[in-house]
This record gives structure tokens, sequence and C-alpha cells, in this order.
């Protein structure tokens, strides 16, 4: 089982030329690069045994069985920590490193990114490629994004079945987002959130279903007007343009449809506001029940008139015999209007009209 240690530092061959004719104790004091990947390191001995090496800016620990991160508090001006390919399962111990500026933790067993509070000057977390449980996704923290939402610049979340972003939102300093290899679905919810990072210039996606979705590219180069390449593929000014223009036109076209939907709802509520409110006076009412009940006895008078046979043969004196009045079409258009009248007026009846025959 391998250590970090201050004997392993000084039997290293390389860091043996380095050291020269100097002390070791002087030697660490100056050392401000250590690189021991790929040495089957499992832990870092306690931070006393290493205190000597106050100067350290970069470590790398990479390619190692590594379990859990601890006694890195002795290396407070870090601001270089590769940390890939380990057997890590958390984030924990990190809070020393203030001058911490880049992160790698890819290729780890890390579920949740958390822990990371103090770290204002972070600009790179690496996270990509964690070995999840089936079913499982990486989670962010809010607490700890919210505290990187100034200084984070490059994020990188590949491989992690990430299926949303909305948490992602608070990241306005946000440069470049890598995370392809995800399940990321909504053009629409990545809009929103990609719009809230006015930095951003250079996007991968690429394996997501998202990608496979109509308008993808454009709707995402017109949500960030400042992206530069999109999947590993550069965008033109006059593609841009195009876009944005386009966009403009799509929205102003809905916004004017918008408010002539409005004005028309506005003029139908008006109309039925004077409608409720117009006066109802009792003889409109008497008007037409006494119309639809004329109506109705005008027909029934129409049909009850007698009707008699015309005569024929000849009239006196052998003259031709004038036209039966009861036959004549004016006549029994006079009747029926005189009927009509009568239904509509309280004080007659049909009988107070005579005898219709003898018109």
């Amino acid at each position: 089982m391998v250590r970090l240690t201050v004997d392993l530092i000084a039997k290293s061959s390389s860091h043996i030329r380095k050291k020269g004719d100097r002390s070791l104790p002087d030697y660490l004091r100056r050392l401000t690069h250590l690189n021991f990947s790929n040495r089957s390191i499992v832990d870092i001995l306690s931070q006393e045994d290493l205190s000597v090496c106050r100067n350290l800016t970069v470590l790398y620990l990479y390619d190692n069985q590594i379990s859990r991160i601890s006694n890195l508090g002795f290396a407070c001006r870090l601001t270089h920590l590769y940390l890939q390919n380990n057997c890590i399962g958390r984030m924990e111990d990190l809070c020393q490193l203030q001058c911490l500026a880049k992160l790698y933790l890819g290729g780890n067993c890390i579920a949740v990114v958390e822990g990371l509070e103090r770290l204002t000057k972070l600009k790179e977390l690496h996270v990509e490629n964690q070995r999840l449980a089936p079913g499982e996704k990486l989670l962010l923290d809010p607490r700890t994004l919210l505290c990187l939402a100034d200084s984070l610049r490059v994020l990188n979340i590949s491989q992690n079945a990430v299926d949303e972003v909305w948490d992602l939102g608070v990241l306005r300093g946000l440069t470049h987002l890598s995370a392809t290899d995800n399940l990321l679905q909504h053009v629409q919810d990545l809009e929103e959130v990609f719009s809230q990072w006015p930095l951003l210039q250079r996007l991968d996606l690429i394996g997501n279903p998202v990608c496979q979705k109509p308008k993808y590219r454009d709707s995402l180069i017109t949500a960030c007007p400042r992206l530069e390449v999109l999947d590993g593929k550069e965008i033109n000014d006059l593609s841009r343009q195009f876009l944005v223009n386009w966009k403009a036109s799509k929205e102003a076209s809905k916004e004017a449809s918008k408010e002539a939907s409005k004005e028309a709802g506005k003029r139908a509520r008006v109309e039925r506001a004077l409608a409720a409110q117009a006066p109802h006076h009792p003889f409109l009412t008497h008007l037409d029940t006494a119309l639809s009940r004329g109506a109705v006895l005008s027909c029934s008078l129409a049909n009850s008139l007698p009707r008699r046979e015309p005569l024929k043969g000849p009239g006196p004196h052998g003259l031709p015999r004038p036209p039966d009045p009861s036959h004549n079409s004016a006549t029994r258009d006079h009747s029926l209007a005189l009927a009509l009248r009568a239904s509509s007026s309280p004080g007659l009846c049909p009988g107070a009209l005579g005898d219709s025959n003898a018109l």
C-alpha cells in the first residue's frame, strides 16, 4: 500500500535530480509542482508530515487508488489539483484550499458535487464520467453552485446521466459548459437556462437526445448571443445575424397576434356589459308576446275561413259572371291582417272583426 509521504518524495528519482546539493527541507520548501500520478497511491499521509511543502501550487495525483480526499490542508497555496481516475466517493476536506483555481475529479465515484462553498477563486470544475450506480445521476448542491456563481468559468459534467440543468442557472459567469452524453431532452429548458449566461462562448452537448430535436442548434444560437462554438462547430456572424432577425420577426408576429386577440376579447366584454345594462320595458315584452300570439292566431283564422264553391254558368241576362270575392287573394290577405291586429290588441277578439265573408 503506497502513501504520499515526504520519504516517497525524497526517494523519487525525478525529485532527486532536481534537488541537487540542497538539503531536503530546503528543497521541499521551494517545491511548487509535484507529480505522483499512476503510482498506486491509496492515501495521503498526515498534513503535519507534508507541512514543509507549503509553497506547493500544482499537485498531480490522477490514476491512483485514492478513496478519500484528506490531509491536503498543508497545501494552502494550491491552485491546481488533479485527482482524476481514483476511487473517491465524496467531495470533502477541500475547504482549506481557498486558492484553488482548477479542480479535476473526473472518473471517480462522486454522486454529489458539494463542499466547495469556500472556494471563491475556483474557475474550472471537472467532474465528468463518474462511476455511478445504475439509475443514479450526478447531483449538484445548490449552495455550492451559488457560492461559485461569480468565479466559475468552466464546468464539465459529461457522462453523468444528467437530465436537467435548472440548478445551473445561477452560474452567470460561465464561459464553457461541457455536458456531453447525458439525458438532456428539452430545447426550451436549455434556452431558458443558457440565456442567463451572458459570457457563454463554448457549449458541448453532443450525445444528448435534445440534439435530435428540430431547431435545436438555431434555438441555442439565438439564446446565447456570445456563443462561438456549439458541439465543436464554429458559429459565423452571418448565420447568427440571420437567426437573430428570424427570431425577432417571429416574436413580433406573435406579439401582434396576442394584442389582436386581447383587443377582440376586450370588445366582446364591453358588448356583453352593455347588453346586460340595457333597460327592459314591460311594453316591449307585451308586444313580443302579442306578435307571437298573433302570428299563430292568424294562421288558425286563415285556415278556418269558409270557402265557397264558385258559381257556375252565365250571369244574369247572359252576361259573364264577375269573380267571386271570396276567391280573391287581396281579400284573403286583408282578412288575415285584420285577424293579426285583433290578436295583438287585448280589447279585440276575432268576433269584433265582423263577417269576413262580407268583404
